[in-house]
């Protein structure tokens, strides 16, 4: 059975197992949401919901969602938050960018939330399994989540069912982004593409030698480690 058969029909069964209608999540304008949107659609024909919410997102990500929608018929709902953004900004004291960052991205998640408890939908995390593992996301923001379909999926291998599912390849190609203030890009912020992400974190799973550079290693690992709070429950006092 081909991998993508295989996560819609994990998506069913998360969904029946939850009592649950069909998913939500959110629909940035990158590939992994993409990949998330079409199998959601061929899971739930119409029980799926993609939000687009526009926080000063840029002009190409909402062209690209608006393409992949009319391509795959998705059921896709657009939302300006930037008003209510920059009112928060207004309220609160004074933060540097990862900080405003990562408030977009709570705020988008409250949202998503909003929509889930609505419809008694499940929200679908768009994390992939290399984001994961390094901890390239926010806490309660775009790591908030009941289920995540990609998440035993490296980047490259997202970026391969992207290929097989006929996502758009301006898509595929784009360079992520988060989106969380202008210019920012994943592998900027992350300081190390995510090929070689992908060939370091193969190899310490299967216990293969490792063919990067020392200091990318060991930097790989810092962020492994340094993340490890991020996947896991909150720690109770017994």
């Amino acid at each position: 059975m081909q991998k993508y058969t295989r996560i819609i029909n994990w998506l069913k069964k998360q969904v029946k197992l939850a009592k649950a209608k069909g998913v939500v999540f959110g629909l940035s304008g990158g590939v992994d949401s993409a990949v998330v949107a079409v199998l959601a659609k061929q899971a739930f024909r119409n029980k799926h919901l993609c939000l687009f919410l526009s926080c000063n997102s840029s002009r190409q990500d909402r062209a690209d969602v608006k393409l992949l929608s009319k391509k795959f018929e998705l059921n896709t709902k657009y939302i300006d938050l930037t008003p209510v953004y920059e009112k928060l900004k207004l309220l609160l004291p004074k933060a540097n960018k990862r900080c405003l960052g990562n408030l977009k991205a709570r705020l988008r998640m409250a949202v998503i939330y909003y929509f889930a408890n609505k419809l008694n939908f499940l929200v679908c995390g768009t994390s992939n399994k290399t984001e994961l593992s390094v901890g390239y996301f926010t806490k309660y923001g775009d790591g908030a989540c009941d289920i995540v379909p990609l998440g035993n999926f490296l980047k490259t291998e997202v970026r391969e069912l992207a290929f097989k599912l006929g996502i758009l390849k301006r898509i595929i190609d784009k360079p992520p982004s988060a989106g969380l203030w202008q210019g920012q890009t994943d592998e900027k912020e992350l300081g190390v593409s995510y090929a070689e992400l992908d060939q370091v974190l193969w190899c310490l799973e299967h216990k293969a030698p490792q063919v990067s550079a020392k200091d990318r290693f060991f930097k790989i690992k810092r962020l492994i480690k340094n993340s490890l709070h991020k996947r896991c429950l909150p720690k109770i006092y017994v």
